[in-house]
């Protein structure tokens, strides 16, 4: 259960003001259609974790468990500061079909999350933890935590959501696992 509140908790903090956020809040505007913009977006964040979750557990049995922790440790701690540089988002994310309102997010949301925080997030965590359903349970749901809103709310909430302190608590945690890996806290894990 610690595997899925905390890949949950991260993701949906570490998605706040992400990219696939942005993006999020463009395709509402854009198609003012949100069920199955977020239908799209829960497929695209479904697939496209369960894909890093699994890399995450193929590290995990090719890796010696102690370079492994040191992997881990180290990819929290990048994690933390990548959190705190803020995204750019290219409009062109927004308009990369012509297959309605979920192929286009689908598509858009699947390859905007390719190589992104959260998936690499997915990685790591998926491999701390070796629980690859929890892990990508706990993802997927923080990343709806964190778009739902944009796509329902959009604009109106946007303005009041303190980005940096959000993403300061995300650095945080990310931190605080990166820490604890290093110093042994994988080690009932078996690394």
């Amino acid at each position: 259960m610690e595997a899925f509140l905390l890949s949950t908790g991260v993701v949906a903090l570490a998605e706040i003001g992400d990219k696939t956020q942005l993006l999020a809040f463009i395709l509402a505007a854009k198609f003012r259609k949100p069920l199955p913009i977020i239908a799209a977006i829960f497929v695209a964040t479904l697939f496209n974790h369960a894909f890093a979750g699994a890399i995450g557990a193929l590290l995990t049995s090719l890796l010696d468990p102690q370079w492994l922790r040191w992997g881990l440790g180290i990819s929290f701690i990048a994690m933390a500061a990548w959190i705190l540089v803020p995204d750019k988002f290219d409009e062109r994310d927004a308009h990369l079909a012509h297959a309605g309102v979920f192929g286009t997010t689908l598509l858009a949301f699947f390859l905007a999350e390719m190589g992104d925080k959260t998936q690499i997030a997915t990685v790591a965590l998926a491999a701390q933890y070796q629980s690859l359903l929890l892990v990508v349970a706990g993802t997927t749901l923080g990343m709806m935590i964190a778009n739902v809103p944009a796509v329902l709310f959009g604009a109106r909430i946007a303005h009041r959501i303190p980005v940096r302190l959000v993403h300061g608590i995300a650095a945080l945690i990310f931190a605080a696992l990166g820490v604890a890996t290093l110093l042994g806290a994988g080690a009932r894990l078996g690394f």
